[in-house]
């Protein structure tokens, strides 16, 4: 039973290397594979936060307006951002003080 399955083991072996013999021989004159669908998934990832934040932030700002109307609106604070955030008056303080 033993000797059965090595000879099965070596014939997948052997199998599978004449199989990658003809492809490793056109390997080298292959077309490059192109890097556009990287880049577009890249440029539509990047679009798609920036418009979430846009969004967003004007959510944001429409719900400070509804409970305190006529003021001005303080700088929201990022979301995935767990440091310590010290706002006056609008403008954010260096973080030394």
């Amino acid at each position: 039973m033993t000797s059965r399955m090595y000879r099965m083991y070596a014939d997948y072996l052997y199998n599978k290397w004449e199989k990658t013999v003809l492809w490793d021989m056109i390997e080298p004159y292959r077309r490059p594979k192109s890097f556009t669908p990287l880049v577009t998934i890249y440029v539509a990832a990047f679009y798609t936060g920036v418009i979430g934040s846009a969004i967003t932030e004007q959510l944001y700002k429409e719900k400070y307006w509804e409970d305190h109307p006529g003021e001005a609106v303080p700088i929201m604070r990022p979301k995935f951002y767990w440091g310590p955030w010290k706002v006056n008056k609008g403008e954010v303080l260096p973080p030394n003080q």
